[in-house]
């Protein structure tokens, strides 16, 4: 069989049009399944190399000469970056096509990762780490959008729990695949094996996403609106971080604060009078978009918060670390079960808001049972087991109802959103965790376990308001 390949002039056109599906794959009945696992790829990259990452810590320190203080830039350089770029990209997105920004970020995505691990300095792999963040970004700013324009509406919140259950898997696999890849073959293997996923990844993409339908007008971007949104997000993860033991001079954190208000206050000023806004305020009245966002927040502070406590537990009584990291592994377990298991075990007459209720209700029993439970290996993975059970139930739900509520022609922005809620979530309850472990001294446990219960209630809080406008036969439909 032959392969005719295009002439010369048409390679730009390859490079900014994105390309139909194959008709053998466009004709077959689960093809929006294909694409949702192709999309599952890069929520799973981007979950295992967020938590595989702490691992190469000491390698790092040791092969360059310098402190903790410094390493820890490797991670928050990546999150302040991606943070920042994920509604701008996802706004883009919607405009010039989410498949190709899509390939783009998995392309850019893993070039930076081989660059990771050929880095000769401290300074050089923290640059790279920021063009690996833009990638992930264009990854993350598309995939609820794309599993939301490929799947069919009545199994979005499947599709999502899919996906969500990626996340996860990621997030499980991280610590113990770092773990195995810097003990035996080095530090840079974490960043090289991005290598072959990604270029497998890329191909499957080619072939399975599906085009962009609804786009969203190409009007003048909001630059200065990116501008405020960057300094906002990357000011408050600062501050946090400060607050939470990072070693920096004393003024960094109340100073991080203020430009972080302040850079708040200029970018709602800016986004109520630009043309084009950036975050368009009218979006974030839409019933069900602001409080479903409050809540993916919530959410996420509540997951990644037991990261932090349950190894200073452990770690504190006597455990080894081994015993720490299955232990943990509990959690996201749990998580993807949820998220992919609750979809079959709850009738399809139960509405999102319901499942939201029940994720809330399994969420506050393991809060509880966290606040009695000895710290011992078995009872804290139990524990953690049934808060990712929870937790699985709630985020799809939630995101469904985010989604549904979003227009059809701005999937890309939604999803950015979303993401950033994520990322945001993620930051804080890290910092919030540490925070209260650093001040609460002997009843740090308790404060940690009482804040998240607080932000559990709060999730809930903020995906009824939102949800409860919307019929509940129309979330059946």
């Amino acid at each position: 069989m032959s392969f005719p390949f295009p002439p010369a002039p048409a390679l730009p056109a390859l490079l900014v049009r994105e390309r139909a599906r194959p008709a053998w794959v466009r004709s077959r009945t689960g093809a929006w399944r294909l694409a949702v696992a192709t999309v599952c790829f890069g929520a799973f990259m981007g979950q295992l190399d967020a938590s595989i990452v702490t691992m190469t810590y000491p390698g790092v320190r040791a092969e360059f000469g310098v402190p903790l203080a410094g390493v820890e830039w490797v991670s928050l350089a990546y999150l302040l970056t991606l943070v920042a770029l994920l509604v701008p990209v996802g706004r883009l997105s919607d405009a010039h096509g989410r498949k190709l920004s899509y390939l783009y970020g998995f392309a850019l995505f893993t070039a930076a990762s081989a660059a990771c691990g050929l880095a000769p300095t401290l300074i050089a792999l923290i640059g790279f780490r920021v063009v690996q963040a833009v990638g992930a970004a264009m990854l993350q700013a598309n995939s609820v959008a794309l599993v939301k324009t490929s799947a069919p509406a009545a199994r979005l919140r499947t599709a999502l729990g899919v996906q969500a259950a990626a996340q996860a898997v990621g997030l499980a696999l991280g610590p113990t695949a770092g773990a195995a890849l810097v003990a035996g073959l080095g530090w840079r293997w974490t960043y090289w094996i991005n290598v072959p996923v990604g270029l497998i990844a890329l191909a499957a993409g080619h072939y399975l996403l599906p085009r962009t339908r609804d786009r969203a007008p190409a009007r003048r971007f909001d630059r200065a609106g990116v501008l405020w949104l960057a300094t906002a997000t990357a000011a408050l993860l600062v501050a946090l971080s400060s607050l939470s033991g990072l070693h920096v001079p004393a003024w960094t954190g109340p100073a991080a604060c203020a430009v972080a208000l302040g850079a708040t206050a200029a970018l709602v000023r800016q986004e109520r009078k630009a043309p084009a806004p950036l975050i368009d305020p009218a979006l974030l009245r839409t019933p069900g978009i602001r409080g479903g966002l409050a809540a993916a927040l919530c959410g996420y502070l509540v997951l990644f918060g037991p990261l932090v406590l349950v190894p200073v537990l452990l770690l504190g009584s006597g455990h080894g670390v081994l015993a720490a990291g299955t232990a943990l592994t509990a959690l996201p377990a749990g998580f993807a079960l949820g998220a992919v298991g609750g979809d079959r075990a709850l009738r399809a007459s139960v509405t999102d808001r319901a499942r939201c209720l029940y994720g809330a209700a399994l969420t506050g029993c393991a809060l509880a049972a966290l606040l009695f439970l000895p710290p011992a290996p078995v009872p804290l993975a139990c524990a953690l087991g049934v808060l990712g059970l929870g937790l699985g139930l709630f985020a799809p739900a939630n995101n469904a109802l985010v989604m549904r509520a979003v227009p059809k022609e701005a999937p890309g922005t939604g999803g950015g959103l979303i993401n950033m809620a994520r990322g945001l979530g993620t930051a804080i309850g890290v910092a919030l965790v540490t925070l209260a472990l650093h001040t609460g001294g002997a009843g740090g446990r308790h404060a940690v376990l009482i804040l998240l219960a607080a932000a559990a209630a709060m999730a809930v809080t903020g995906s009824r308001s939102g949800a409860g406008r919307t019929p509940a036969a129309a979330e059946r439909a």
